[in-house]
């Protein structure tokens, strides 16, 4: 275990492995022209229940005016929409479209393969036991109160 230097920061191993899982996500999902963040959004609608750009925000880990602009170029080439919620016709939320539940047909193989990959690379019970570690953290961060 590397104990100076940046190998010393679990943020940025944490980073730096994210990045390297999503460069070669965005291969994949390359020939469809969609990019990370656009398949997050999409995956994160999938249950075709709609969502709120504030709870969508949060389900996909981003800002709310970058969200916006990402399901704006969704919208434009119509694989979302945005529509009455449906538990509260007042409030807007946002679907997947037709034509975005096929993209994510299309790409679901790709993904799947993508993911077989890595637990490949790093073997497949350690690959879920990081998983299920990385949601602990999670949970436990979100639920703990970091100040320094």
């Amino acid at each position: 275990m590397t104990t100076s230097g940046l190998g010393s920061s679990l943020a940025y191993l944490l980073s730096r492995a994210e990045r390297s899982a999503n460069r070669a996500l965005a291969a994949v999902l390359a020939g469809e022209d969609v990019t990370v963040e656009q398949w997050r959004i999409l995956r994160a609608l999938a249950d075709g229940r709609g969502d709120s750009m504030g709870e969508l925000a949060e389900a996909v880990l981003m800002p709310h005016p970058t969200l916006t602009k990402a399901v704006d170029r969704l919208i434009d080439r119509a694989l979302v929409y945005r529509g009455p919620s449906k538990g509260d016709r007042r409030r807007v939320a946002v679907f997947v479209s037709d034509r975005g539940a096929e993209l994510l047909d299309r790409v679901d193989g790709a993904v799947a393969e993508h993911h077989g990959l890595i637990a490949v690379a790093f073997g497949r019970e350690r690959t879920e036991q990081l998983m299920r570690d990385l949601e602990g953290l999670a949970a436990a961060l979100d639920g703990a109160e970091l100040r320094v």
